[in-house]
C-alpha cells in the first residue's frame, strides 16, 4: 500500500524531478509534488512524495530525515492528513466583531 511523505525543509530550487531522483534511491515512488505559491508560482519550500509501500516509506524517512540538500536540512515524515480549512469568504471574527466600526 503507497504511503505518502511530508518533505519539508526544502531549498526553493528544487524541482519535483530532482526530488524524484533522491527519493528513488530508497524506493519505488507513485507521486511527487512540490507545493507552490498560486500567485507567484514559487516554491513554498515543502513537498509530498508518495511511496510505493510502508517499507519503502520508512526506509525513505531513515534515509532523508535531517538529510541535507542545497544547504538546507529536510525534514521528512509520514503525511497526516489534510484538514479542511473554513470557508475564507465567511470567517467568523475579523476586525469588525461586535466591536462597531472602529475605523
Amino acid at each position: 500500500m503507497a504511503k505518502k511523505l511530508f518533505v519539508g525543509g526544502l531549498p526553493y530550487s528544487t524541482t519535483e524531478q530532482e526530488l524524484q531522483d533522491l527519493f528513488g534511491q530508497s524506493g519505488a515512488i507513485q507521486s511527487v509534488q512540490i507545493i507552490v505559491d498560486r500567485e507567484t508560482g514559487r516554491s513554498k519550500g515543502f513537498g509530498f512524495v508518495e511511496m510505493s509501500s510502508d517499507e519503502e516509506a520508512a526506509n525513505a524517512i531513515n534515509m532523508f530525515n535531517g538529510y541535507e540538500l542545497g544547504g538546507r536540512k529536510l525534514q521528512v515524515n509520514e503525511a497526516r492528513p489534510m484538514v479542511p480549512r473554513g470557508n475564507r469568504d465567511n470567517r467568523e471574527g475579523g476586525y469588525n466583531n461586535g466591536g462597531g466600526n472602529r475605523w
